[in-house]
């Protein structure tokens, strides 16, 4: 008989903050683990999206209908277009003809869109209520579910208004992740690897060792992967709850990522783009001679072996370099990069040129190949 996964990493800091991340095999724990909330005479309001609801929806539902007073559900348009301030105020509409409360609760079903979106919208709705994270995508279930960020996009701009808001729970169903579609599951894997390339270079090798099993996804090995990504996530936010140091190593990746994602006005996935990103932070560090050229080409080469991209077309390199000023990670008009000085040590740096950005970015523009 195959044995039940139930892990739980309580996440703390300094008594500011205080809850437990559940990776689980189902929703069968959900209600009790709900219980620890104190939700019977609560309001709930779940928010989903509309990919989510008729896979989960019913079933979440069912679950936490015993456990409150009322419950009510949400469903935004799927997809990152729809993450922006206009959808905000229709979950807002919902939370008021609802008489959502203070001591009431919302639960996010879903992606990390859904996630951003409800974590923001519970953190301004009557100046902040409490909320839950069900992330039902790998990228949501190692990264974005964890650290209270929250937040959407505005004129194309990625994340530029949001809050830090810690969530009161977090509910990983490891079974969820048998839905995703291979673009999706390997969106996640792109921040899986970040993981490994920023703190963990054991984890890392370990991840490339068990390609195969991740690619057909085995439950076992994809319980064990959240939760090795889980604990490195847990621990950066635990030091840095609100990014004022170490935890923009996380970041890894994404001042690039980021400026490709909107250059190609969110066509390519937010994890594409983190991993494209990714490959060129790597070869500003190679050029820079803090990796070999062997290190280098394993991580673009990763890539390929977990479906994700290694090159983008259709734009112009010096556009791409052009946004990272737009980027919210600027400070004192310096970006600062994230990168590595070996697998497994991240470092930020301020002094990346705009010279090494293009010679990155050239990399990765297959019309220059």
């Amino acid at each position: 008989m195959k044995k039940t996964n139930s892990v739980c990493l309580p996440v703390r800091k300094d008594g500011n903050f205080a809850y437990h991340i559940y990776l689980e095999d189902s929703f069968a724990n959900l209600t009790e683990r709900m219980k620890e909330l104190d939700p019977f005479q609560r309001r709930i309001c779940i928010v989903t999206d509309s990919n989510v609801l008729p896979l989960y929806g019913e079933e979440v539902v069912r679950l936490l209908k015993d456990c409150c007073r009322e419950i009510s559900i949400y469903a935004i348009p799927a997809g990152e277009e729809h993450k922006n301030l206009n959808e905000i105020q229709r979950i807002y509409e919902h939370l008021i003809l609802h008489k959502l409360d203070r001591q009431d609760i919302l639960v996010a079903l879903g992606g990390g869109v859904t996630g951003d979106m409800t974590g923001f919208a519970a953190a301004t709705y009557l100046r902040g209520i409490r909320f839950v994270q069900i992330p039902t995508t790998l990228l949501a279930q190692v990264d974005s579910s964890i650290g209270g960020k929250t937040g959407v996009d505005f004129d194309q701009f990625k994340n530029m208004v949001g809050a830090f808001h810690q969530p009161s729970l977090v509910y990983m169903n490891i079974g969820s992740l048998s839905t995703l579609s291979e673009e999706q599951f390997s969106c996640g894997m792109g921040e899986v690897l970040k993981h490994g390339l920023i703190r963990n270079a054991d984890y890392y090798e370990w991840v490339i060792d068990h390609m195969s099993e991740i690619e057909e996804r085995d439950r076992d090995v994809l319980f064990h992967m959240v939760e090795e990504s889980c604990r490195i996530k847990r621990s950066v936010v635990e030091q840095d709850p609100t990014e004022k140091g170490d935890r923009a190593l996380l970041n890894f990746g994404h001042t690039i990522g980021h400026a490709i994602e909107k250059m190609k006005d969110f066509r390519l996935l937010h994890g594409q783009c983190v991993a494209l990103g990714c490959i060129a932070a790597a070869h500003i560090s190679w050029k820079r001679g803090l990796l070999s050229e062997e290190e280098f080409y394993e991580i673009r080469d990763m890539n390929v072996g977990f479906g994700l991209p290694i090159s983008f077309d259709h734009l112009k390199s010096e556009d791409v370099v052009e946004a990272t000023k737009h980027d919210k990670k600027m400070a004192s008009g310096q970006i600062k990069f994230v990168l590595l000085k070996g697998i497994g040590k991240a470092y930020i740096d301020t002094t990346v040129t705009d010279a090494e950005m293009l010679e990155a970015v050239n990399s990765l523009n297959a019309n220059l190949w």
